[in-house]
């Protein structure tokens, strides 16, 4: 049924925004693009090009409309607006920038999707954003100044939504509590399981001595993702395996000199559909990993 209260340019983009989480929900989506606005003001116009540029890509090179409208060619744009946005200094190039990286990202999505419609096929999920990524920024980013923050109550709460923010590097805890809203809105199960996932990660980092990184919600964001990404499934083991997995790769960046970004999740996610379709090709003769039906569209 055709949305007669949003025009689908609006659709397509506010679903961009939930895909960040790979939902597909528009109010979703509007949640996270407020929780851009109201906590990191500076980051929004950034964000919005990032997305725009990418659906526009898509638009003039005709590809396919059901794509278009699920977000699937805006989500990595809208990622490399952030991030730019938060890594460079304002100047005239500075939108340029981000319009080409939007669109390549979408030219990128779209060749990804082409290649690998089979069920055996692994997703991109957010890969074109970490390579144009470590590309654009010379596999390096700024490191933010270390703050002492103390360890209460109310700061480990607020780590604990700072998790879901650092998606989109967010770090204030309303940003947080916005997405975990527009993820409970979408689908209740994901947004627990977001929730339980930046908890882990919250704990780990904690466990390792790292206080600022862990109450800045850096240790939580690639546990939502995994949880996110594999919860969509009822097998709770998937995303448990995930989320350690996640956990245990991103040291493996920072020893490489590369800022993990996604990379861990996306590796994360591979490696346990990889294996968990291995395994179903060596205990049965058929294919039965197959997904049967037509799922609702998501990256």
């Amino acid at each position: 049924m055709p949305n007669t209260h949003c025009p689908d340019w609006a659709t397509a983009l506010l679903n961009g925004f939930s895909q960040v989480f790979l939902q597909r929900h528009p109010l979703c989506g509007l949640l996270c693009l407020l929780a851009i606005l109201l906590t990191a003001p500076a980051l929004f116009g950034g964000a919005l090009l990032g997305g725009v540029a990418g659906l526009l890509t898509a638009q003039r090179r005709g590809y396919p409309k059901a794509d278009r409208q699920a977000g699937l060619f805006s989500y990595n744009g809208i990622l490399l607006g952030l991030l730019l946005s938060l890594a460079l200094p304002w100047s005239v190039l500075l939108p340029p920038l981000i319009i080409a990286a939007g669109g390549l990202s979408a030219m990128l999505t779209q060749q990804w999707l082409k290649r690998t419609r089979g069920p055996r096929c692994l997703p991109a999920y957010t890969a074109p954003f970490v390579g144009l990524a470590w590309l654009l920024m010379g596999f390096t980013l700024p490191q933010p100044a270390a703050t002492s923050i103390e360890m209460t109550l109310h700061n480990l709460l607020a780590a604990l939504l700072s998790g879901l923010g650092q998606v989109m590097f967010l770090g204030h805890p309303a940003a947080g509590a916005l997405i975990a809203a527009g993820l409970l809105l979408a689908n209740r199960r994901a947004g627990a399981w977001a929730l339980f996932a930046s908890a882990v990660g919250l704990a780990f980092t904690l466990s390792q001595y790292e206080n600022a990184s862990a109450l800045s919600g850096l240790g939580g964001y690639n546990p939502v993702l995994v949880a996110l990404a594999l919860s969509q499934q009822r097998r709770p083991w998937l995303p448990l395996m995930g989320i350690v997995l996640a956990i245990m790769l991103t040291p493996g960046f920072n020893a490489l000199g590369l800022p993990p970004l996604t990379a861990p999740f996306i590796l994360a996610c591979w490696l346990i559909q990889a294996t968990g379709r291995a395994w179903c090709q060596a205990s049965l003769d058929i294919a039965p990993c197959a997904v049967r039906g037509n799922p609702p569209r998501l990256r």
